[in-house]
C-alpha cells in the first residue's frame, strides 16, 4: 500500500491529529484527500476536498461514501473525550463516547468496506485502549471496544486483502490534550509513524514509548499494571 497517488479519506480532519494526517498525506503525494468533519467549513488546509461527515449519523456516512467512491484508504480519526467516569459520570456522555468511537467507527468501516479491496483502514486508538484512568472511564471503555472492533474487522476483511491497522499512542500535543502537563509527542511524529505503518503493511503501530510500555504490561496482574503505571506517571 503506497500513499503516493492514493485517494484517502480522513475523519475528524479539521483539527489535531486529523488535520496533521491531512497535511502529511499531501506531503506524501496522496492523489486526493477527503478531509471530513461535522463542520467542513472549519477545514483550513488548501488542496483537499472538504466533506461533511458525522460518523454517528448513518445517513451522513452513506452520503460520504457515495461522494468518495474511489477512496482506497480510510483513516478513522474522529473522536471525543468527555471526561466521564462509568459510575458517577453522566450516562449520556458515556453513550456518546461509545457511539462515536465504537459505533461511529463501525459505521464508516461498513460503508467503505466494499471499495477497500487491496486498500487500507487505519483506526486511531490509544494506550488508554489498554489502561484505565480515573476521569477517563468512558474513553477507556470506548477505546477498548474500538480496539476489539479493529481486530475483528481485520479478520472479516482479510478475504479482500484490506489492511486494518490500529494506531496506539499516549499523549499528543493537540488541543484535546492541552490540559495535560506531561510528555507529549508532536502530531507530525505520530502521523509519520502511522503512515509508515500503512506502507509497511503493519497491523499495529505503537507510536511512542508510553504505548509500547502499556502494551508490554498487558501480561501482568492488574494490580501490578496499575502500581507500575502510577509510579511511571509520578516520576
Amino acid at each position: 500500500m503506497q500513499i503516493n497517488g492514493a485517494h484517502v479519506l480522513v475523519t475528524g480532519a479539521n483539527r489535531g491529529l486529523g488535520r496533521q494526517f491531512v497535511l502529511s498525506l499531501l506531503e506524501r503525494g496522496a492523489g486526493r484527500v477527503y478531509a471530513t468533519a461535522r463542520r467542513p467549513e472549519l477545514v483550513d488546509v488548501p488542496g483537499v476536498v472538504p466533506l461533511r461527515l458525522d460518523i454517528t449519523d448513518a445517513a451522513s456516512v452513506a452520503a460520504a461514501a457515495a461522494a468518495a467512491p474511489e477512496v482506497k484508504i480510510v483513516i478513522n480519526n474522529a473522536g471525543i473525550s468527555t471526561g466521564a467516569n462509568l459510575i458517577a459520570g453522566d450516562v449520556e456522555a458515556i453513550r456518546r463516547e461509545m457511539d462515536t468511537h465504537f459505533y461511529g467507527t463501525l459505521n464508516v468501516i461498513r460503508a467503505f468496506a466494499p471499495q477497500l479491496a487491496d486498500g487500507a483502514i487505519l483506526n486511531v486508538l490509544s494506550a488508554i485502549s489498554w489502561l484505565a484512568f480515573d476521569g477517563a472511564g468512558a474513553y477507556h471503555a470506548a477505546k477498548a471496544a474500538e480496539w476489539a472492533l479493529t481486530n475483528s474487522v481485520r479478520l472479516e476483511l482479510a478475504h479482500q486483502r484490506t489492511l486494518v491497522t490500529g494506531l496506539h499512542l499516549g499523549a499528543a500535543d493537540t488541543d484535546m490534550m492541552a490540559w495535560y502537563e506531561g510528555d507529549k509527542s508532536a502530531p507530525e511524529v505520530i502521523v509519520a509513524k502511522a503512515l509508515d505503518g500503512i506502507e509497511a503493511h503493519r497491523s499495529e503501530v505503537l507510536a511512542d514509548d508510553w504505548s509500547r510500555q502499556v502494551k508490554a504490561w498487558l501480561s501482568e496482574d492488574p494490580n501490578v499494571i496499575y502500581r507500575e503505571a502510577a509510579a511511571a506517571l509520578t516520576g
